[in-house]
């Protein structure tokens, strides 16, 4: 039994393969997800577990270049937006290498989805709580 890091078998398969420029996807319990695309869901109920503990999760055994959120998220969950930009400014800082943040319409984060070699579906219930993450280099 792992005894550090991820426990969940297909999270833990897709951060170790996880290579330069390629995207992975952290959603709320109610973004679609294409059936092209790898699902890996960790939702159980309502609220379990949440967006932010799987971005923790993920930003812990990932380098991330670059985020993707939709426009609507600092509109409507603003707080949960205020939240994740402070931890990636605090990643950022940490690495000594900026994360680029880009937004975009929901539409267009749906549609974007598509690229993604995994979709991670949490229990998270507030709107727009979604995040595509780019992979970055540690070097």
């Amino acid at each position: 039994m792992n005894k550090h890091g991820l426990l969940h078998p297909e999270l833990a398969q897709l951060v170790t393969q996880i290579g330069h420029t390629d995207e992975l996807t952290v959603c709320d319990a109610g973004l679609p997800i294409p059936n092209s695309v790898s699902r890996i869901d960790l939702a159980l109920i309502q609220g379990v577990p949440s967006f932010m503990q799987t971005v923790e999760a993920v930003l812990a055994h990932t380098c991330i270049e670059s985020v993707v959120i939709a426009e609507e998220l600092a509109e409507v969950s603003p707080a949960l937006h205020q939240t994740l930009l402070a931890r990636l400014e605090q990643e950022s800082a940490a690495r000594q290498q900026p994360i680029t943040v880009t937004t975009i319409s929901h539409e267009a984060f749906k549609a974007r989805t598509v690229q993604s070699k995994a979709v991670v579906r949490t229990g998270e219930c507030t709107p727009y709580a979604n995040v595509i993450f780019q992979a970055g280099v540690t070097f």
